[in-house]
């Protein structure tokens, strides 16, 4: 049993990072031009298609086709930036809508060049570490966590250390405040679109290897990108941090002591639990970003 319990931390620390991930670029996105990118799963889904073309179909270097599937999604949000979300930035339902849309074409885009279901790629590396007696991590998830470290500090640093980190909390605090000390809001959105996009489209291209890659793929994760970042506090990516952690780490033990659709229905009712108890998540609503 303490064999069983050790496999599911480290299971869950998996989860934790590429759920991470995911939902701090959708909140960085909310937090800085307010819209409510329903497209983000389908970022994701964009991440691992690239890693199949370029990988699986081009036999390019697994880490060379992550990098360059991380810049390709970050391009398509800025695509989604200029030609959707700019014009409709004081219009958060009409954001919400064309966000829809944009997820449609991704999906009908990946149907047409690769079909509904894909064969599973194989992992860039088969090799596992034994971290304790007989509990093992794959380097293909070691990667992601890796990742999830490398790419949160460096976002974190990013933030609170830069100019344009400083420029992205003051928009995201007050758009017409921060215009008004010259700060470029278009540029900002532009920032926060390509690193949000992006880093939806690194977990998705690193794993790729480690689920069978649908143009469906997006819907399962933004269901429980939203759980997070309501638990967390919406706008607060601190609190997505945190809320990807708990939540990691409740369903992957719900799954493995009993199953997939009851760790759903868990994942809902802690939701729910947090609403009623503190309506704002736990790190509040109010100061994003």
């Amino acid at each position: 049993m303490s064999e069983l319990i050790l496999q599911t931390i480290v299971n869950s620390i998996y989860a934790a990072s590429y759920m991470s991930l995911i939902a701090v670029g959708l909140v960085l996105i909310f937090g800085v031009m307010g819209v409510i990118n329903f497209a983000h799963g389908e970022l994701y889904m964009a991440g691992a298609y690239t890693v199949v073309a370029l990988y699986s179909g081009l036999n390019l270097p697994f880490f060379v086709a992550v990098v360059v599937g991380m810049v390709f999604v970050g391009l398509l949000g800025l695509v989604m930036e200029y030609a959707f979300f700019r014009a409709l930035r004081d219009n958060p339902l009409g954001g919400l809508i064309a966000s829809i849309g944009f997820l449609l074409i991704l999906q009908t885009v990946a149907v047409l060049g690769f079909g509904v279901r894909m064969a599973h790629i194989r992992p860039s590396t088969q090799e596992k570490i034994e971290l304790f007696d007989g509990v093992l991590l794959t380097h293909q998830r070691l990667y992601v966590i890796v990742a999830a470290i490398l790419l949160l500090t460096a976002l974190y640093i990013f933030l609170r250390k830069t100019k344009f980190g400083w420029a992205m909390r003051a928009c995201a605090q007050d758009t017409e405040a921060a215009a008004l000390q010259g700060i470029s809001l278009n540029q900002i959105t532009r920032i926060a679109m390509f690193i949000g996009a992006g880093l939806a489209g690194v977990v998705g291209a690193l794993t790729a290897p480690l689920v069978s890659p649908t143009p469906y793929m997006g819907h399962s994760i933004i269901v429980t990108a939203f759980i997070i970042i309501v638990v967390g506090g919406i706008g607060q990516l601190e609190g997505a941090v945190v809320a990807a952690i708990l939540y990691a780490f409740v369903h992957t033990f719900v799954t493995t002591f009993f199953d997939g659709v009851v760790a759903d229905m868990v994942g809902l009712v802690l939701m729910l639990l947090v609403l009623v108890v503190k309506p704002t998540g736990l790190f509040g609503a109010n100061d994003r970003v």
